[in-house]
């Protein structure tokens, strides 16, 4: 992400869900908005229902590259995908860096 402020968008939906926006909450905003069950979104991702769910839900991490390549296949930049994604990562492992991608 470059250093652009959020959106009015992401912001509204972090204040919202009362949390920053996370992968798996990126996913689940953009599934819902679409009126997606978890099961066709899930296939047209290539993944199982259960994986997004668990994705979703924050259980589960996503790799860089899946990440770009989830954006790719929804029609986003992939470098915000990727940005949330390392978030994610380094959220899960208890560190409170920022990342930015650019």
């Amino acid at each position: 992400m470059n250093t652009k402020k959020k959106t009015t968008a992401v912001k509204q939906l972090e204040k919202v869900l009362g949390e920053s926006l996370s992968f798996g909450l990126r996913l689940n905003s953009l599934r819902q908005s679409e009126g997606q069950t978890l099961e066709i979104f899930a296939k047209r991702l290539s993944i199982s229902k259960q994986h997004l769910n668990d994705i979703e839900k924050g259980r589960k991490s996503v790799s860089p590259e899946r990440a770009a390549r989830f954006a790719k296949i929804l029609g986003f930049a992939e470098d915000r995908f990727i940005q949330l994604a390392l978030q994610d990562q380094l959220t899960q492992a208890g560190f409170k860096y920022k990342v930015q991608v650019s």
